[in-house]
């Protein structure tokens, strides 16, 4: 009997994780949504407010500096704010409608506790927009730092 309950119990908590998850991916889908409407219209402003800048900055620069060394080349520091900022826009995303395309929401994948991807789906383990919950909501804090094609469906994303 006791038994039964610890299996009820833990089929109830799986569960209500799986149910957290799944409104973790719609709320973080529900940014890159927002992101991604941004970059298609060219509203920096509205791209702004879906992004974590300095922590995006941080990620742009660690790409840089990796794909650098790849080719021999070191450079203290990175590259600067002020050339990272000029990656950091709307143009910098180009979003692709396709008739195939899968919704956001059913791409985004939940990383952590407090963390949601938006998978390469040519790189696996690869993100192409990183999200992470602040108090403030989903906020986009790391991306591709070259070629950012992102692809959704034609309707209903």
């Amino acid at each position: 009997m006791l038994r039964t309950g610890v299996v009820v119990a833990l089929g109830a908590l799986a569960l209500g994780l799986g149910g957290c998850e799944g409104r973790a991916r719609a709320d973080a889908a529900q940014s890159a949504a927002r992101l991604l409407a941004a970059a298609e219209a060219g509203d920096r402003v509205a791209f702004e407010a879906e992004i974590d800048r300095p922590a995006v900055r941080e990620d742009v620069r660690r790409q840089i500096v990796e794909l650098a060394r790849a080719e021999g080349l070191e450079v203290d520091g990175g590259p600067s704010d002020f050339a990272l900022d000029r990656m950091i826009g709307p143009a910098a995303i180009r979003v692709v409608r396709a008739d195939d395309g899968e919704p956001l929401a059913a791409q985004m994948k939940i990383t952590g506790r407090d963390r949601a991807c938006l998978p390469d789906e040519n790189a696996k383990g690869r993100c192409l927009l990183s999200f992470r919950k602040r108090e403030d909501g989903w906020r986009l804090v790391g991306m591709q730092a070259m070629d950012l094609t992102v692809e959704v469906a034609a309707v209903g994303d």
